[in-house]
């Protein structure tokens, strides 16, 4: 199909896809399209819109230079999923207080058989790390940062009176009974293990500071229950380990339960103690189940 053109007389128009000459000159070549010329005044909208620093005559110019420069919110901290959220808990402690406790460390070879029970657990029970395992001495709940220096003078003086410990374990129970329990634990045994607690807690009460006044009952916590949760059937143990040595330890609390810190190792003298200390007070020996020191308002250790 063919398309006649007429010729028009004047300057060069535009036609999309062919340009349409004058009759002055050759015709165009390919697709070559000529713009349609500009007046004088298209001219100069161009040219300012084309400069830099474009001011329109109706709007105030703004001076950022005198803004005070805002601040960009944060962003809310992102958790990947499977992660937990780790953090401090506000428990009403500060900084001038520190919770700390005395305590044998269970070493690894006796943590690991523990941690493979904790796999029974079942529901809102969460599990103490086998890293984190011990038997606790002496709990204290709100020690002045500026005398935790005396604790370790303490362990440093009172832990060579005492032997090193053949510690025992024995049967699994709960606290504070078994109808609605809170912590699942096993209990500990060892000769000389009541006189060291007694000692410790009676040195601590003379430098006037403040210590958990339940019972002592030695045992190792494996888990806290924080909601409905079956319970396991009793386990007993028959693993034991020397205990060389007594340890300080800072409790931090977190979102995820208590972390561990070390603030202080002291040995035990080697061999059996010949006498307790005349501040060692005797402790209840019966054969029952323990009861973990607890405070009904913190997660002690």
């Amino acid at each position: 199909m063919k398309v006649k053109l007429k010729r028009f007389e004047g300057k060069g128009v535009q036609v999309k896809g062919a340009q349409i000459s004058n009759g002055q000159g050759p015709k165009s070549e390919g697709r070559k399209v000529t713009p349609l010329p500009l007046d004088a005044e298209a001219q100069g909208v161009l040219a300012r819109l084309a400069a830099p620093d474009v001011v329109h005559p109706d709007r105030p110019v703004r001076d950022d230079s005198e803004r005070p420069a805002q601040p960009r919110p944060e962003r809310p901290q992102q958790v990947r999923r499977g992660e937990r959220r780790n953090g401090p808990v506000d428990d009403g402690h500060t900084p001038a207080t520190q919770r700390l406790f005395y305590s044998l460390k269970v070493p690894r070879e006796i943590a690991g058989p523990l941690a493979h029970a904790q796999q029974k657990l079942r529901g809102n029970w969460r599990s103490v790390r086998p890293d984190q395992m011990h038997v606790t001495l002496a709990y204290l709940p709100a020690v002045p940062t500026e005398r935790v220096p005396e604790l370790k003078a303490l362990g440093q003086r009172l832990s060579p009176q005492f032997g090193t410990l053949d510690v025992r374990l024995r049967g699994t129970g709960y606290f504070p009974n078994e109808g609605s329990p809170r912590v699942w634990f096993v209990k500990v045994e060892a000769e000389g293990l009541d006189a060291l607690a007694a000692a410790l807690r009676a040195a601590v009460l003379e430098l006037g500071l403040e210590i958990e006044d339940t019972p002592f009952k030695g045992h190792i916590t494996l888990a806290r229950r924080k909601g409905p949760a079956p319970r396991v059937p009793p386990m007993t143990f028959e693993s034991s380990w020397h205990a060389t040595g007594v340890t300080l330890q800072r409790s931090l609390l977190q979102k995820t339960g208590p972390i561990y810190e070390q603030a202080g190792s002291y040995r035990l003298r080697e061999g059996p103690t010949a006498t307790a200390p005349p501040e060692a007070a005797t402790t209840d020996s019966s054969p029952s189940d323990p009861a973990p020191t607890s405070h009904p308002t913190q997660e002690t250790p």
